[in-house]
C-alpha cells in the first residue's frame, strides 16, 4: 500500500512538471509571435515612410532614413500622423521628440513668411485701399496659389486693415425744377458692352481747407469712370462739363442712357438741352430712393473708403486734395482691378 502511494506521488509530480513545461513553451512562442507582429509592424511602417518620401519629398524609395534631414522626417511623419502614433513614427525615424516639435514651430512660422511680404507689398502699392479678395488675386497673378482664408489671416495678423467710415451723402435735390422723366435703368445696372449704360451723381469731400466736390459719370459695363469733374461749387458747370467730356468719348453710333438722382443739376435747362442734342435717353431714381443709383452709390463708397476716410486731412489745401482725388480716380479707371470685370484688359482713354 505505501509503495503504490509513492508512485502516485511521482506520476503526480511528474504531470506538473511537464504543464509547467509548456506553460513556459507556450509563454515563449507568444513572446515571440508579439515580437514577430511588433517587428511586421515596424516594417510596414518602414515601408510606408519610403513610399511617402519618394511621394512628399521626392525622395528613392531605397534612401537611408538616417540620410534625411530632420525637416525631411517632420514632413514625412506628419504625412504619416493619420494611419500610426507619433511615438512610433519617431521611434522608426531616430528622431527625438524634443526636435520634432522644434521642426515643426520652424516650418509654421517659415511657411507664409514670402506671402506675408508679398501680401504687405500689395497692400502697401495700393495705398491700404485692397481687401483680402483684391490682394488674393493680385497674389493670384503673381504665381502663387493660395486660399483667400490664407490671405484673411495673414492681413488679419499683420493688421492690414482697410479704413471704412460710413458718412451722410450729399444731396442735391432742390425741388421739382422740371419734369420728372421715368427711371429707365430699374436697378438694371447690368450692361453687355461699354457706353450702354451711364450712372452719374455728385458727392460731398469736406476737409478743414473746405468744401469739394466730385460729378462723374460711370459706366455699367464695368465700372469704368468715363469722365469726371472736381470743385469746390456743386455747380450746373461741374455737371455740364463732365457731360460735354463724357460725350465727346462716345462714337457716332453710342447713345447711351445716362441715369442719375432727381438732383437739380440733371433737370436745369442746360443738362436737358445737352442730353437732347446728343440724343441720350435721361433715367432718373424716384425721390429719396438711394438704391435705384446704387452702383454710382457704390463707387463712392469704395472712393471714400480708399483715399478719404481714416486719413488726416488737416494741412491740406483745396488744390492739393483735388490733385489727390484725380489722381486716385485715373489710378481706379487704369490699374485697380475690379472683380466684377467680363473682360480682361484696360480700355483707359487718352
Amino acid at each position: 500500500m505505501n509503495k503504490n502511494k509513492s508512485d502516485e506521488s511521482k506520476d503526480t509530480s511528474s504531470i506538473k512538471e511537464e504543464v509547467l513545461e509548456l506553460r513556459t513553451v507556450k509563454d515563449d512562442l507568444s513572446l515571440q509571435v508579439s515580437e514577430l507582429q511588433k517587428e511586421v509592424h515596424r516594417l510596414k511602417i518602414e515601408r510606408d515612410i519610403y513610399e511617402k518620401a519618394a511621394e512628399v519629398i521626392k525622395k528613392d524609395q531605397g534612401i537611408n532614413i538616417q540620410t534625411l534631414t530632420n525637416r525631411e522626417k517632420v514632413i514625412i511623419i506628419n504625412a504619416l500622423r493619420e494611419s500610426y502614433q507619433l511615438k512610433e513614427l519617431l521611434e522608426v525615424m531616430h528622431m527625438a521628440k524634443s526636435s520634432y516639435c522644434y521642426q515643426v514651430i520652424a516650418i509654421n512660422t517659415d511657411k507664409y513668411t514670402n506671402l506675408k511680404t508679398k501680401v504687405k507689398d500689395v497692400f502697401e502699392e495700393s495705398s491700404s485701399r485692397y481687401g483680402y479678395r483684391r490682394i488674393h488675386s493680385v497674389i493670384r497673378t503673381l504665381g502663387t496659389t493660395v486660399s483667400e482664408k490664407v490671405i484673411r489671416r495673414i492681413m488679419k495678423e499683420e493688421n492690414l486693415l482697410v479704413p471704412y467710415i460710413k458718412r451722410k451723402k450729399y444731396s442735391s435735390y432742390k425741388g421739382e425744377i422740371s419734369p420728372e422723366v421715368e427711371n429707365i435703368i430699374n436697378r438694371d445696372f447690368h450692361a453687355d458692352k461699354p457706353n450702354d449704360k451711364w450712372l452719374t451723381d455728385l458727392t460731398e469731400f469736406h476737409i478743414p481747407a473746405g468744401k469739394i466736390y466730385l460729378s462723374p459719370i460711370i459706366d455699367c459695363f464695368d465700372g469704368f469712370p468715363v469722365s469726371w469733374t472736381i470743385g469746390t461749387s456743386p455747380s450746373a458747370e461741374l455737371v455740364n462739363t463732365m457731360l460735354d467730356e463724357a460725350i465727346l468719348s462716345l462714337s457716332e453710333d453710342e447713345k447711351p442712357i445716362i441715369h442719375s438722382d432727381r438732383g437739380s443739376h440733371y433737370r436745369w435747362p442746360g443738362w436737358i438741352e445737352r442730353m437732347g442734342k446728343a440724343e441720350l435717353t435721361r433715367s432718373m431714381s424716384k425721390k429719396g430712393c438711394s438704391p435705384d443709383n446704387s452702383a454710382c452709390e457704390g463707387f463712392f463708397g469704395r472712393l471714400k473708403n480708399e483715399m478719404f476716410y481714416g486719413y488726416s486731412w488737416t494741412g491740406v489745401t483745396i488744390d492739393q486734395f483735388i490733385e489727390e482725388l484725380d489722381k486716385y480716380i485715373r489710378w481706379y479707371a487704369e490699374k485697380r482691378i475690379k472683380l466684377s470685370l467680363r473682360e480682361v484688359g484696360l480700355r483707359w482713354k487718352n
